[in-house]
């Protein structure tokens, strides 16, 4: 085949160790020679590393996306070479034949062809946002571990607010709770603490706060609520934090927060997840396809296998996810229409996950262009084959027993 690179690398990354392997011209006889060395992962390891790559003028340099091992290697590397993170499911080895000096040869003799696709590994403004942006969901989700283990305490006490109340950590739930923390045990006095819409639920909550708390409870009660407030202040300083990271992306933000359905931290999370630059995506489909949001691709003997999405990429899913049932309960919207139009047929959550994909193509295009999201309306799939939906209709109420008679309304 062909030779690509004149001067290359393969690295084999692990914990303590990379062995890499330098192919490049050879001498006398041989057409191409290599050179396999091992060195430490530590940072003085990696900087030797980086200058023997350059005494040997190695222009690009490969390695496998190896857990978070691979990061301090493309910290020293980048800037200097071309470095390409690949997918190790791309570049297996031939069974039998697994070793480290094998493998760090193989990929460098990949790269020499050209027969090797980098990963995605956004710029590192934009990798620090993602790393705030995933810490933050973290917190959020341990909070809401911490909420449910709130709810079996109270259980535990033959308190029944999470029976009445759809969230325990509103404002009534919380004047509550606090009221249980400094003693209060009458079920009508706590009943009197509803706000808003839950003072209509009075009567059904006075004999759910009828409960057997002892001294046991008020201390988990509190220890369980201080947590709480404690994540929601670690919340808010990354929230700020994440902020100010945000300002040389605000415009993309602001485009983004367009899309129906995106919010605030949505948009946070599509910017730190994919970035602004959509370059690096030469469609909408191949961003879906790198976020595993499209069907999948399995056909064999002219049979259709499994169409499920793949696995990875579940933090912009999951964020994608949210945005997309958001989407669906605004009035008047394309995505409430193509959810209804997928959900009779596909089930809710297939139809769902059909929303995030279209979501996410949508923003591809507002990135692309530089331009807002334009909302299709709700009413977009019956223009598309007015005469179509009409003959639909007749055939139903004519197989329903109806004589129907059309006339059209701007005649009439």
């Amino acid at each position: 085949m062909e030779i690509m690179v004149e001067r290359c690398a393969g690295i084999d990354v692990h914990q303590k160790t990379v062995v890499v392997c330098v192919r490049c011209p050879g001498s006398g006889r041989r057409a191409r020679g290599s050179e396999v060395r091992t060195f430490d992962a530590t940072t003085p390891g990696l900087l030797s590393l980086h200058e023997w790559l350059s005494q040997q003028e190695v222009t690009q340099v490969a390695m496998e996306s190896t857990g978070v091992y691979w990061r301090p290697v493309h910290n020293v590397l980048e800037g200097t070479f071309e470095v390409l993170l690949v997918n190790a499911r791309h570049v297996k080895q031939v069974p039998g034949r697994k070793t480290d000096v094998r493998d760090c040869e193989w990929l460098a003799q990949l790269l020499e062809h050209g027969l090797l696709r980098g990963s995605f590994v956004p710029p590192e403004p934009i990798r620090d946002l993602r790393e705030l942006t995933r810490f933050r969901k973290v917190l959020i989700r341990e909070r809401g571990h911490h909420v449910n283990r709130l709810a079996k305490t109270l259980e535990t006490a033959n308190i029944k607010l999470s029976s009445v109340a759809t969230d325990i950590m509103g404002k009534s739930g919380r004047a509550m709770l606090d009221a249980i923390i400094q003693g209060q045990s009458d079920p009508a006095v706590l009943a009197e603490l509803a706000q808003g819409l839950l003072k209509k639920k009075r009567e059904a909550l006075r004999p759910a706060l009828t409960g057997r708390v002892r001294a046991h409870h008020v201390f988990l009660i509190r220890e369980h609520l201080r947590v709480i407030d404690d994540i929601a202040l670690r919340v808010a300083e990354f929230d700020a934090h994440i902020a100010e990271c945000m300002q040389p992306f605000a415009d993309a933000a602001a485009l983004i927060r367009t899309t129906t359905g995106v919010g605030d931290r949505t948009a946070e999370v599509v910017v730190a997840e994919i970035g602004v630059d959509m370059s690096r995506f030469p469609s909408p489909g191949h961003l879906a396809s790198w976020a595993r949001l499209c069907p999948g691709n399995n056909e064999s003997g002219g049979k259709r296998k499994s169409g499920a999405i793949g696995k990875g990429q579940n933090w912009l899913k999951a964020a994608l996810v949210e945005a997309a049932w958001a989407a669906t309960r605004k009035r008047g919207s394309y995505y409430g229409a193509f959810f209804r139009r997928l959900k009779a047929r596909r089930g809710p959550k297939r139809a769902l996950v059909a929303v995030a994909h279209a979501l996410l193509r949508a923003i591809w295009h507002v990135l692309t262009r530089s331009t807002q999201h334009r909302d299709l309306g709700a009413d977009y799939f019956d223009q598309i084959d007015r005469e179509r939906l009409r003959r639909h209709h007749i055939k139903r109420l004519t197989q329903l027993g109806f004589a129907v008679s059309i006339q059209d309304a701007a005649a009439s």
